[in-house]
């Protein structure tokens, strides 16, 4: 379930749960968390302490993903290191 919550500086960001995150990157909700621990994916903690997700952020990460499987595509398509 997403939910729209006020920002720092007002403005309403659409936060998403780790299951909904994982569903986007087909991974587990686990990886999801992970991922956040190292700091690949910024997060959030609601009061309860549940983690999290700003759309836009995962939005980056599905983005950076896709560009770096596509430079791995095309250097092992044409040979290069």
């Amino acid at each position: 379930m997403t939910t729209n919550r006020p920002a720092r500086g007002g403005r309403d960001t659409e936060q998403m749960a780790p299951y909904e995150v994982a569903r986007i990157f087909r991974v587990s909700p686990a990886t999801v968390t992970r991922w956040a621990r190292v700091g690949l994916l910024p997060s959030t903690r609601t009061q309860g302490g549940h983690r999290r997700f700003e759309r836009a952020h995962v939005l980056a990460h599905l983005e950076r993903l896709a560009s770096e499987g596509e430079a791995d595509r095309i250097r092992n398509a044409t040979g290069g290191d």
